[in-house]
Parts: C-alpha cells; sequence; structure tokens
C-alpha cells in the first residue's frame, strides 16, 4: 500500500509539472533583449548590440564541444555538446546547453565593472585575431585571446583556454593599467536563462531546473526561478559557485581559491533570469599588472570530474535528501560498468548485492508472511464463527497470533527500513547521465527512456502478480479485491517509467519470488 501511495505521489507531481499547460504568449522575436545588470546601478542597462555588425561570432571547436564566442561581451553565446546527441540515433544534432535564441536564452558571461564605467563588461567590445579556432589532432589546447583598450590607457586580455577531452574552460583577464592613475575593478561572472518552457518537455520525470550556488556556509542551496522573482538574492562568501542546472548538464561558474565574493541573482523580466557572482574591489596601481581568473563548466553532470573542480559541485547530480545512500549505490554502479562495460549487467548486479545486504530482514519478512499464510484456514472459521461480530473477531484472532508466536507486522517492518534504499536507487537510476541513451540488449536501446514495446512493465505486472500469490491473502473481500488491481495500476504507471528503473524491479521482483516460494515451501513442510 505505501508503495502504491509513493508512485501515485510521483505519477501526481509529474502531471503538476509535465503535464498540458497553457502556452504563454510567445515574446517577439524582434523585441530587444532585456538588461543582464550585473552588479551595480553604473551597470549599462540594455544589451542591443546582439544584432550590430560589430558582434563578430568567433567559431570554437574541440573534441568535445561546438561553441560560438561573441565579441560584443566576450561571451560564450552559444555552445553544443557533441558527445550527447539531443535524440538517441541522431548524431548530428548534440544538446546545445548554451544558446542565444530568444526562446531558449542561456549564456554564460563574464568581466569588470567599476564605479567610473572605464571597465569592460557583458557589453563592451572586444578585439579577436581569429574568427574560427579549431583543434587539430595532437594538440592538447587551445587559447583564445580577446582584447579591450580603454582611451584612458587601461588594457585587458581576456583568455579563453580550452583543454581536450574536457568540459571545463579557463577564463583568465589579464589587466594592465597603462594610464597615470589607479584603476579599481570588480570581476563577475553571471548565468543568464529564460525560464524553460515545460510544457513542451516530454519527459516523465520530475528533475530541477534553475539556479543553485554552494558556499561553505550555507552548503549547496537552490534559487529557484520563483525566488529570484520574489527577491534578489545578495550574499557574500569565500569560495563557493554558481550554476544553472538542467537535467543531465548545467553550465557552473567557479571563481579563484579563496577569493571573497557575493553571490547574487536578478529578474531581468519576459521570464529571463541571472545568477552570478563578482569579487570584492581590486586596485590596480599605474603601470602595473593583474591576474585573475574564473573556471567555467559547460557539460554533463559527470560526478568524478564535478568533484575535481570544486567541493559540493557534484549535489548538482541531485539525489534528493538521500544523497548519502545514492552516492554509495552510484559508486558500485559504476565499478560494475567498469567490469561489464554494459549499464543494464551494472543495475542488474547493483540490485543483487543490495538483495544480498538484505537478505536477513527479506527472510524474516517472508517467514511472517509464510506463517500468516499457514494460519488462513484457522482465520477463515473465527470469520465464520463470529460473522459480523468484528469487536470479538479481533479479539480471537490476536489471541491466534499469541498462541501461535505470529507477529502480524513481521511482514512490514523490514520492508519499511529497505524503502529509503529503492528511493535512492530510483534517483541514482534517473540522474546519472551515465544512463542517457545507455544501451542493454536486444529491444532496450536506451535506459533511460521507457520500453518501446513496454515488455519489461509487462513482465514487472506479472511477477508482482506471482508475489501477491504467495502472500497471505486479507480477510476482507473489499481489500483483496483492491490488492488484486496493483499489478495493473503498476503496469501501467512503470510502461511510462525509463526501462532501466523497470529493469531493477522486474530483477528484484524475481529474486523475492524466489527466495518468498523457497522460505514458504520450507515452514508448510514443518507444519
Amino acid at each position: 500500500m505505501l508503495f502504491a501511495f509513493l508512485v501515485y505521489s510521483l505519477y501526481e507531481a509529474w502531471q503538476i509539472d509535465y503535464g498540458p499547460k497553457k502556452l504563454a504568449q510567445a515574446t517577439s522575436e524582434n523585441s530587444s533583449n532585456p538588461a543582464a545588470p550585473a552588479i551595480a546601478s553604473s551597470s549599462p542597462i540594455s544589451l542591443s548590440e546582439a544584432g550590430s555588425s560589430k558582434n563578430q561570432k568567433i567559431h570554437v571547436l574541440t573534441d568535445v564541444l561546438d561553441l560560438e564566442l561573441s565579441t560584443t561581451g566576450g561571451d560564450i553565446r552559444l555552445l553544443d555538446l557533441r558527445l550527447y546527441p539531443e535524440e538517441k540515433g541522431t548524431p548530428d544534432k548534440p544538446v546545445r546547453l548554451l544558446n542565444e535564441e530568444t526562446g531558449n536564452y542561456f549564456v554564460a558571461q563574464s568581466g569588470f565593472i567599476t564605479s567610473g564605467g572605464n571597465a569592460p563588461n557583458h557589453q563592451a567590445q572586444w578585439q579577436a585575431a581569429a574568427t574560427e579556432y579549431r583543434m587539430q589532432p595532437g594538440e592538447n589546447e587551445i587559447r583564445i585571446p580577446l582584447t579591450w583598450t580603454d582611451k584612458s590607457g587601461i588594457n585587458v586580455t581576456k583568455i579563453y583556454t580550452f583543454t581536450r577531452s574536457s568540459y571545463t574552460i579557463k577564463v583568465e583577464h589579464e589587466v594592465h593599467n597603462n594610464s597615470n592613475q589607479a584603476w579599481t575593478a570588480r570581476q563577475y561572472a553571471q548565468l543568464q536563462r529564460k525560464r524553460p518552457d515545460k510544457s513542451s518537455d516530454s519527459q516523465l520525470v520530475r528533475t530541477y531546473t534553475g539556479g543553485v550556488y554552494y558556499t561553505s556556509e550555507d552548503k549547496y542551496k537552490k534559487v529557484a526561478f520563483d525566488d529570484m522573482a520574489d527577491d534578489n538574492l545578495n550574499r557574500t562568501a569565500t569560495d563557493g559557485w554558481l550554476a544553472m542546472i538542467q537535467h543531465y548538464f548545467l553550465a557552473a561558474w567557479v571563481p579563484s581559491n579563496g577569493q571573497n565574493n557575493t553571490y547574487y541573482t536578478k529578474n531581468l523580466g519576459d521570464e529571463r533570469y541571472l545568477i552570478g557572482s563578482y569579487s570584492s574591489d581590486h586596485e590596480v596601481k599605474p603601470n602595473e599588472r593583474y591576474t585573475t581568473g574564473l573556471t567555467l563548466y559547460a557539460g554533463p553532470k559527470i560526478q568524478r570530474d564535478l568533484e575535481a573542480i570544486a567541493t559540493g559541485l557534484e549535489l548538482t547530480i541531485d539525489f534528493g535528501a538521500l544523497t548519502i545512500i545514492a552516492k554509495p549505490i552510484f559508486w558500485l554502479l559504476d565499478k560494475f560498468h567498469a567490469l561489464y562495460g554494459n549499464w543494464g549487467w551494472s543495475i542488474i548486479s547493483v540490485t543483487l548485492v543490495i538483495k544480498l545486504l538484505f537478505y536477513k530482514l527479506s527472510e524474516a519478512s517472508y517467514r511472517s508472511m509464510a506463517n500468516m499464510r499457514k494460519l488462513q484456514p484457522q482465520l477463515k472459521i473465527l470469520k465464520d464463527r463470529y460473522g459480523e461480530d468484528k469487536q470479538r473477531y479481533n479479539q480471537a484472532m490476536i489471541e491466534l497470533y499469541k498462541q501461535e508466536k505470529v507477529n502480524p507486522l513481521g511482514g512490514c517492518l523490514p520492508i519499511l527500513v529497505q524503502i529509503p534504499v529503492f528511493i535512492s536507487l530510483y534517483w541514482v537510476l534517473v540522474e546519472s547521465v551515465e544512463l542517457r541513451q545507455a544501451p542493454f540488449l536486444l529491444w532496450l536501446s536506451d535506459l533511460s527512456d521507457k520500453d518501446p514495446y513496454f515488455i519489461l512493465p509487462l513482465l514487472m505486472g506479472v511477477s508482482m502478480y506471482i508475489q501477491q500469490k504467495l502472500n497471505p491473502s486479507t480477510m476482507d473481500p473489499v481489500q483483496e479485491r483492491v490488492m488484486k488491481m496493483f499489478p495493473f495500476i503498476f503496469t501501467v504507471f512503470f510502461a511510462f517509467f525509463p526501462s532501466g528503473l523497470v529493469l531493477y524491479w522486474v530483477v528484484n521482483n524475481t529474486l523475492s519470488i524466489v527466495q518468498q516460494w523457497y522460505i514458504t515451501k520450507q515452514i508448510e513442510k514443518t507444519a
């Protein structure tokens, strides 16, 4: 009953997030882009250079990224993940994580801000030495310099560094003060994004899309678009990072270690929001040089990669409140995958390990159920004897349990202990990008998508029906009819679940049937 309630609750929540909704009125494509105010009132308000002839695009191609830099702001306005197709079997259509199209606007911006305004922010015009950079065979790194010069004598070089097989992008700002006055500025980095339209999302998976940030004091915090609309974040801390995350992928800015940063959010209107951070003021004296840097990660949520970049960044893989259980489960999955090279066999192996860990608890549960099953004839006699007198029937039933030393709750409590593990494994299978479009066997070409022929859900329903037959039947005919409906109801629910999750349930149910059948036979022999 508890499992049924959990599944129904999840289904209701998914309908709220992913069910049909009235489409919002489309924004005019000709309207100018809204402001992306960085961090101070002196920041320019409009961002109208998107269609300007000054806005040149710099194409960058690495082995894993295909992106465009813009000379307006020196920003990343477009970024494709070459190794992650949007859909199975379409390698020529990779996932587009960053995008400057009006409907899917999501860009990464960085720069400086000063009270005097003589600093290159995300609206400044940068100069590039070339309009295309390609990582050549045998080349492990690409460095792309953009330059900006102010008439007062301030020279700034923004250097993007791309590394082979990496989604980590180093961004350095080299400042040379050639003026006769000190120059004081703050470095900032921000992610600006339009709230995605969920009405077009076809995934029956409730995952979080929005802003997050991490500091040593606050740890991991979500800042949803609704939170940004209600209030502006203003949090100062040492170290940390900020990100915009979605299912399987993220973009995150990580400031330099030891730096004091202020994390902020802003509602720009027209369903556009930004999350960013800025450093404290730094003074560059005349004829002095100053270099500061940031790290941008734009790619898949690969746990080992995120752990190596910044503390807590792996928490963007949202395993929920049971992360402490989910992380060891994923670790075990990853170890089996290294052995087999197949995530389907890894799921089966992890299911077997979990079953072995809980063998004794399951054994106690099944023994209790078998003992209850053995008492069914006597309970039937009591039911016939007392008829509609439920009070006397319940008293006689309790006496029978005491006499036979049977605990009616013995079959429930061990199962309750296992529920956190089941829920944790569910989130591991749903959230792990490693399982995205991962094939198993035969018709199962994508463990993160539903079974195209609904074979696994049908097997799951059959296995659930067999389990019911092994359990003691209830004396209440209404309850018994309701219980008989559950295999059908669960089959319908699981028909649209990721096939990797259904595979787990089928294997788990099959192992449970074997264990329960064996224990029941042993107890029946002693009857």
